[in-house]
């Protein structure tokens, strides 16, 4: 047996949670419930089952607040949950993120599925989506002839924009014929093009009653559309296929009809406060145009002839005084130079300076021959001392003493008896000159 393959019992629990959540997911399931039961945490605990199956499922207190009703025992749902186990006791449980009515539930699974597929097709991109234009001066209102809807759209354009011309293409909003319709009509406007937008919508209702702006067939035909489409279906909180296709979403019908409509006050304000600008652009103008005016006036007098030559005169009359002026500032500095210099001539003779400056010639020239011969008396007694210590430190003293020195064949000195074998030539330096011998013994200093 291998230990490797041997689990404890949590070990299994979790590796059979892993294998379950990574392999199924979140899925969609429908079933009734039983053993419903909220706890002070505010989770909903309950047992989905049908005629031959149960499995025990909980949902989260921050998930189950978004359900719109309370459920109760024996009720048909539609859940979608992620599948999981709880590992303490080893139990296979639901995870539930969402749940609706069985009916209206697959309406919603229905919807979750074609939203998912037209996002991933691009229909709901923001790059793709229409501009509205900025002055609309017709609108198609694509909706039911008799609605609420319609009356509120025609009443807040009246309103604000009385000049502003209505096109109506008449469609059911609710039934069976309704989708049909309704992308008839847009088709319509399009091949007509006799309007700048397109207002597609209705009042609210239930989710099986706006169901038609859930349509596949609508989305496309309004992603399709040359004209800019926006999307006016219930009440603010209603959300439809229609409205993530569409170019602009409105919250109501009514919104709808003041985004493609101008506020006539405004539009006074606007055009009072332009005219205002406008004038006040105009005054500036011709003030600027003014000043060029008596600029160039000015300037054609000064470039008169007569009163060029005249200014010409004064010019020169000017240039006149101030050579003269500066002539007789310069001529009065020299006289004062000449006269400070006449001064101190008479006050400092040249013969008496040559005689004082000779004097200083003469002094430094004997301090200099003193520094010298100072100089040089010093060095000469250093050179003599470094001399007698070269002189003492000399071979040539050493031998003079009585001292020799031996050599071997190769020119060594020889300093230890090993150095030396028996009838070896030896060289001998003393004093006065060398001295050749051959070695016939070798004693060793006794230790």
């Amino acid at each position: 047996m291998n230990n490797a393959n041997i689990y404890s019992v949590s070990q299994l629990n979790h590796a059979a949670k892993m294998l379950l959540e990574g392999q199924l997911g979140l899925v969609w399931l429908t079933g009734e419930i039983s053993n419903f039961s909220q706890p002070a945490s505010g989770h909903w605990y309950l047992t989905l089952k049908d005629e031959n199956s149960q499995v025990r499922a909980a949902m989260f207190r921050m998930k189950n607040m978004r359900v719109g009703f309370r459920p109760q025992n024996g009720m048909q749902v539609l859940v979608r949950a992620a599948v999981s186990l709880y590992e303490p006791r080893g139990d296979y449980q639901l995870i539930i993120e969402s749940m609706h009515p069985a009916g209206e539930g697959l309406l919603q699974q229905q919807f979750e599925q074609l939203k998912m597929k037209l996002a991933a097709e691009g229909l709901f991109a923001q790059n793709l989506k229409k501009n509205l234009p900025h002055f609309c001066k017709t609108v198609g209102v694509i909706t039911s002839p008799t609605g609420a809807a319609l009356q509120d759209i025609l009443h807040i354009l009246k309103r604000r924009d009385p000049n502003l011309n209505v096109v109506i293409y008449p469609t059911a909003v609710q039934g069976k014929e309704a989708a049909s319709e309704i992308v008839e009509m847009i088709n319509l406007a399009n091949i007509r093009c006799e309007t700048d937008v397109l207002i597609v919508g209705r009042g609210g209702g239930s989710l099986e009653d706006l169901w038609c702006f859930n349509e596949e067939a609508v989305a496309r035909a309004i992603f399709h559309s040359a004209l800019p489409v926006i999307s006016a279906v219930g009440h603010e909180t209603d959300v439809t296929i229609a409205d993530f296709v569409a170019d602009v979403r409105a919250p109501t019908p009514s919104a709808a009809a003041e985004l493609v409509s101008r506020n006539q006050d405004e539009l006074l304000q606007q055009l009072n406060y332009k005219r205002q600008r406008l004038d006040m652009a105009l005054d500036r103008i011709i003030s600027l145009q003014h000043q060029r005016l008596q600029r160039l006036i000015l300037r054609l007098q000064n470039r008169h002839p007569q009163n060029r030559l005249h200014m010409q005169s004064q010019h020169t009359a000017q240039l006149a005084r101030r050579l003269t002026t500066a002539m007789a500032r310069l001529m009065e500095k020299n006289r004062e130079k000449l006269t400070a210099l006449s001064v101190r001539l008479h006050q400092n003779p040249l013969p008496y300076q040559l005689q004082k400056q000779r004097q200083y010639m003469e002094q430094l020239h004997a301090r200099l021959n003193f520094a010298v011969k100072n100089n040089l008396s010093e060095r000469q007694h250093k050179l003599a001392n470094l001399c007698g210590k070269l002189d003492g430190l000399s071979p040539l003293k050493v031998l003079a003493r009585g001292y020799s020195i031996a050599q071997n064949r190769q020119g060594v000195a020889v300093t230890s008896v090993s150095q030396v074998r028996l009838d070896e030539p030896l060289q001998t330096q003393v004093a006065d000159g060398f001295i050749e011998s051959r070695i016939t013994k070798i004693k060793e200093k006794p230790r």
